[in-house]
């Protein structure tokens, strides 16, 4: 079972002067595969708790997906924070997710969302609204179970599961 944590980055979020959607759709998303939340919060576009929080969030969670702060607007701080704390980027899952949304906007391109490791846990940034979340999820879920199996340590030999929410081929 992989463990998430779903962080949301939103001023007015963290204030209640809006309602978080996008949170809840990643939840939902994520109970399709064999997955549990075992944590949820809403932060400010504020880059130093979000660093403290992804730090913090690595040592219970094995795939922390957060949602907004992704844009070029001077609040949009989210990958600022998400490069400094991971070791490596994975660029492939933020370009396949680019690419998937530029089918549906041209605003896709200015989005500066990555996905990396910090220890053993996979930290993707996700966009802000739940519309642009099911898109983007969608195209990166089928890759997810196999990343953190590598990430954790597998030297199993792995093969392609087309079918999505199946279980690796890396399982034993």
């Amino acid at each position: 079972m992989i463990k998430v944590a779903v962080l949301t980055l939103s001023d007015k979020g963290s204030k209640g002067q809006r309602e978080d959607t996008s949170g809840p759709a990643i939840e939902k998303i994520i109970s399709k595969i064999d997955a549990e939340v075992v944590h949820s919060e809403i932060l400010p576009d504020e880059k130093s708790l979000i660093k403290k929080k992804l730090i913090s969030l690595c040592k219970k969670a094995d795939l922390i997906l957060t949602t907004g702060g992704t844009g070029v607007s001077p609040r949009d701080v989210t990958p600022d924070a998400t490069k400094e704390v991971i070791r490596y980027e994975i660029p492939g899952i933020a370009e396949a997710m680019r690419a998937e949304s530029l089918k549906k906007t041209p605003y896709a391109m200015i989005s500066r969302a990555v996905a990396g490791v910090r220890g053993e846990t996979l930290i993707i940034n996700l966009p802000g609204s739940p519309k642009a979340v099911k898109e983007n999820l969608s195209v990166i879920l089928p890759v997810l179970r196999h990343t953190i199996e590598k990430i954790q340590g597998s030297t199993a030999d792995c093969a392609y599961q087309k079918l999505r929410g199946k279980k690796s081929s890396c399982h034993k």
